[in-house]
């Protein structure tokens, strides 16, 4: 079966750009012309069956949410928990980084229940088991690595975090510049340990068109991610990071010419000020491809509340170009997310998407937040309810304080809009 990429250039009837345009509200051509310029990714492995979902310009931004086991904790039946419960929050991805128990059927499980695009980092499995056949955590051969990337694929996974940019030059920027907290990124840090030990390149970066071929036969769009990335605010935007990005931007023309999606994956953590330059350089050098953002955090002493941290940054990150937020959870740094951590990172991560998407004039954001202006002038609590972005924690916490009157509990007949209404003759407007 032929890429959505070679569908396309074929002139095929492409029923994923169809139902896109209808959930965007855009034109299916000039949808279909951004898929073919790479600004649009469609990620979708050729053998699962889910309404289509596009990422890149002009769209809502996606919220992505990881989820996943790790050796200490290792429960199949809470992450299938945490599917439901990342969905249910309005989760347009999700990404399994498991690390403990059956990789495989852990894997399978997720892929049964996830309505949505499914994402991994294959070097996770290929680390995993190559310390349990050797006891190695870089045991593993490239020819070990490309086997996890096509079984993953074969599997039916739809996007991969693959680290081609960790190269053996950007190593070297890495060890003469030195960082405060090094390499955060875990993918990154076994590719730099395995091209150490082994004085070899890159696989995934000399065997580029080895990993375009499999993504091309399964149809995976590929997630150039950011083994480099800032780990704490003293290392961003330094050479090390930018170095990875302008071979990341190389990649995009090779991945593009072979007729696969991809994604560029960026930081991490970031000053404030540096967010907006960082998200306009990567699609200078990317050529407008997707940009997939970890927050950015805007501070490293936020440990608990490391959700609004990201969204802090995630919200000028995507006003700025990202397409894509993956979600942080209060844990981060701190432990394994909890099954309430997943709601409360995807929560956290869709307000910041949505407070773009107003400014970026995606089609449909601004007349949401119209309509519930609307229901708080008229004191209609259904509408306010109904127009949360989280309506089952909104009607919980009217009910744990509410009132016999129209209005909250907070102003109760001192009301602002209640009083206003009463002495200009101003009531609320009827909300659809």
């Amino acid at each position: 079966m032929s890429t959505l990429i070679d569908r396309l250039k074929n002139g095929d009837d492409c029923p994923e750009i169809s139902a896109i345009a209808l959930d965007e509200s855009v034109d299916p051509a000039a949808l279909a012309d951004s898929v073919l310029a790479g600004k649009v990714a469609v990620p979708r492995n050729i053998s699962r069956d889910f309404r289509a979902l596009g990422i890149g310009s002009g769209l809502r931004t996606k919220v992505n949410a990881n989820l996943g086991t790790s050796m200490e904790f290792c429960s199949l039946e809470e992450e299938l928990t945490k599917v439901k419960v990342a969905l249910a929050a309005g989760a347009d991805t999700v990404m399994d980084l498991s690390t403990g128990g059956d990789l495989r059927a852990i894997r399978a499980a997720i892929l049964q229940q996830a309505s949505v695009p499914l994402g991994t980092v294959p070097i996770y499995q290929t680390a995993v088991d190559s310390q349990q056949g050797s006891g190695a955590i870089i045991g593993f051969t490239g020819d070990d690595l490309f086997k996890t990337i096509e079984e993953q694929a074969r599997q039916g996974v739809d996007f991969m975090t693959v680290h081609c940019g960790v190269t053996r030059s950007v190593i070297d920027a890495l060890t003469k510049q030195g960082r405060v907290a090094d390499v955060v990124s875990r993918g990154g840090a076994f590719l730099i340990a395995w091209i150490i030990q082994n004085d070899k390149e890159n696989p995934l970066y000399a065997q580029f068109d080895r990993l375009l071929e499999i993504a091309s036969r399964y149809d995976v769009t590929l997630s150039l991610g950011d083994g480099l990335r800032p780990g704490c605010l003293a290392d961003a935007s330094d050479r090390a990071q930018l170095q990875e990005l302008i071979t990341l931007g190389e990649l995009v023309k090779k991945a593009r010419q072979a007729n696969v999606q991809v994604i560029v994956e960026g930081p991490g953590h970031m000053p404030y000020d540096q967010i907006e330059a960082n998200m306009r350089m990567e699609k200078e050098l990317c050529d407008g491809a997707p940009f997939y953002v970890l927050g950015p955090l805007v501070t490293d002493i936020a440990a608990g509340y490391d959700h609004i941290n990201a969204a802090i940054g995630g919200t000028l990150a995507a006003i700025a170009g990202a397409d894509y937020l993956c979600f942080v959870t209060p844990r981060e740094h701190l432990g394994l997310p909890t099954v309430e951590d997943i709601h409360e990172g995807v929560m956290a991560s869709r307000i910041a998407a949505h407070a773009a998407d107003i400014v970026k004039k995606v089609p449909g954001a601004w007349e949401r937040d119209l309509q519930m202006a609307q229901a708080r002038k008229g004191l209609d609590w259904q509408a306010q309810v109904r127009l949360s972005l989280d309506p089952a924690k909104a009607e919980r916490m009217r009910r744990e304080r509410q009132t016999t009157g129209e209005a909250c509990t907070m102003c109760s007949d001192f009301c602002a809009m209640k009083l206003v209404a009463e002495h200009l003759g101003t009531p609320g407007k009827i909300v659809c």
